[in-house]
């Protein structure tokens, strides 16, 4: 048998308790047909081979993000850019900046706005963007996602007014005075806008969809796991059937869209290895950023504050039910410490008819769990999708608002030792997907400039074999493809990362000055360093 590709000169690093470590692998077809010594694996070279010479570098299983949003990245990679912005200010000048070349009437989108980063100033309101963009509709989401921000002009698009009345699972924020609209919208109010903000176009999507892959496949990335609408799933379809999609993609669809999908016959698994249904994706509430997560006690900084219950407990339930009875997988998006127990409560409630059709349920990011919670994800087979990097992004904002509870915030190691499978994803675009970034977060609990020193609740950090297996096996897992994918075994997909050192044997800053040198997805090289 001659193979299509060779990997040696290096060390191997499996993920496979079978092999953990090997000299050399061997390619055909797109699957792995061979790993161990130098020797035996060079004997499949034929006139037709590629060869890497890893040059004492090392190979891993391809990097899974278990948790990212793939069109609204790309999007957000051509949208107005706000991440970092200290200043509302500083936002409406770069709102009023791409007006200046807009032709009136057009979209202005933006992503990224943090309100956070402006310590002690109120919320912004459509008049700041009325001032500079009279002739367009503006619509600029969060960082977290989970807050808009509208002009005038966009609300009236919306047909939204003084009098429409805040949505289920939603809010308007309202001027004291006169109950007028301030132009920011949390949650399921959101939706008023962002419909009619009209779709991307096919011009506007492929090329940021392509913008993503590529942006993925420099940080080593060979699959996803992402909730996507109509929009995003057709935009990926039409890629796919061009052949231009290298990046395999697990497909999570919103809940209220699930009763059409039973309607069309359509199941869980349908696919392909580049595309398929995964999971029905729901909220159980919002974000630390926005203040909307679901928590049993107020935050320390807005005392008549507990969040928003964007799906009730009763919803919750019927959802589970529905979706284990079609034998869906189920994702549930909980960030506060009660949404994560309602969502628990919801699961438990249908446990014996989802684990008897092996589905396995996900909580997406787990970000405050209470101690008694924590042990229920194992108990009963529950992924805790988590995502490292916001850790460390959110851990003063965390502190301020949440206090002591943080103890229970990001708790990987309680989780872990709780019997409970880590998937560790980047969140895009609300971070950047730097998986070795994402490592160097879930394995000190510091941010970059070493802050703070020894970790933040350091009890709860990871080693670096636990955090990898988070970004390979345990994606491969959340997915139900761990026969497929996920480590470098014979008969499994050939989706590797060749990394510039050894993070196993550097330290911890080691993880941040790692390269990665190649990315390969089906045997073929996607991304290969200059």
């Amino acid at each position: 048998m001659q193979a299509d590709l060779i990997l040696f000169g290096g060390r191997i690093y499996t993920m496979d308790e079978a092999l953990p470590l090997a000299e050399a692998t061997a390619v055909r077809d797109g699957r792995i047909v061979a790993v161990g010594d130098t020797a035996t694996i060079c004997d499949l070279d034929g006139s037709g081979t590629e060869k890497i010479n890893l040059q004492g570098r090392i190979a891993l299983p391809g990097f899974i993000d278990a948790h990212l949003h793939l069109l609204e990245y790309g999007l957000s990679l051509t949208g107005v850019q706000l991440s970092g912005l200290d200043s509302a200010a500083k936002v409406v000048s770069a709102v009023g900046e791409r007006a200046s070349r807009t032709a009136p009437g057009e979209w202005i989108r933006g992503y990224g706005w943090n309100r956070n980063l402006w310590p002690g100033a109120p919320f912004p309101t459509r008049h700041d963007l009325d001032a500079v963009t009279p002739d367009n509709p503006v619509y600029l989401l969060s960082k977290d996602m989970h807050t808009g921000w509208a002009n005038s002009l966009a609300l009236q698009c919306a047909c939204v007014d003084r009098h429409t009345p805040d949505p289920p699972g939603g809010q308007f924020l309202r001027q004291v005075a006169n109950g007028e609209l301030t132009g920011v919208l949390k949650e399921r109010a959101m939706e008023s806008v962002a419909k009619v903000a009209g779709p991307f176009t096919e011009d506007e999507q492929i090329p940021a969809l392509v913008s993503a892959l590529e942006r993925l496949h420099r940080y080593g990335v060979v699959g996803v796991h992402t909730p996507e609408r109509v929009q995003g799933f057709s935009a990926l379809q039409r890629l796919w059937r061009r052949g231009r999609l290298t990046l395999r993609v697990n497909v999570m669809i919103p809940d209220d869209d699930f009763a059409h999908a039973q309607r069309m016959g359509l199941a869980a698994g349908f696919g392909d290895g580049y595309l398929r249904l995964l999971a029905v994706k729901a909220y159980s509430d919002g974000a630390l950023g926005s203040r909307t997560a679901d928590m049993f006690e107020p935050y320390e900084t807005e005392r008549q504050n507990r969040g928003i219950e964007v799906a009730s407990g009763e919803h919750l339930s019927q959802l589970v039910a529905a979706c284990s009875a079609a034998e869906w997988g189920i994702a549930i998006h909980a960030i506060g410490d009660r949404a994560n127990c309602r969502v628990l409560d919801a699961l438990e409630e249908h446990w014996p008819t989802w684990s008897e059709h092996s589905i396995r349920p996900r909580i997406e990011h787990v970000q405050l769990i209470s101690p008694e919670d924590a042990p229920r994800l194992g108990a009963m087979g529950v992924v805790a999708s988590m995502q490292p990097i916001h850790c460390t992004s959110d851990m003063l904002m965390a502190e301020e608002h949440w206090g002591a509870r943080c103890s229970g915030a990001y708790a990987w190691r309680s989780l872990l030792e709780g019997g409970a499978t880590l998937a560790f994803g980047s969140d895009a675009p609300v971070e950047e997907p730097s998986v070795l970034r994402g490592m160097y977060a879930a394995v000190t609990r510091t941010r970059e400039d070493g802050m703070p020193a020894g970790g933040w609740y350091p009890e709860q950090c990871l080693t670096v074999p636990e955090a990898v297996y988070a970004y390979t096996s345990g994606g491969a897992y959340a997915s139900g493809e761990e026969h497929v994918t996920g480590s470098i075994t014979v008969g499994k997909r050939a989706d590797l990362v060749v990394l510039s050192q050894d993070i196993f044997k550097a330290d911890s800053q080691g993880l941040l000055t790692t390269e990665v040198a190649a990315t390969i997805v089906g045997g073929k090289v996607v991304f290969r360093a200059a």
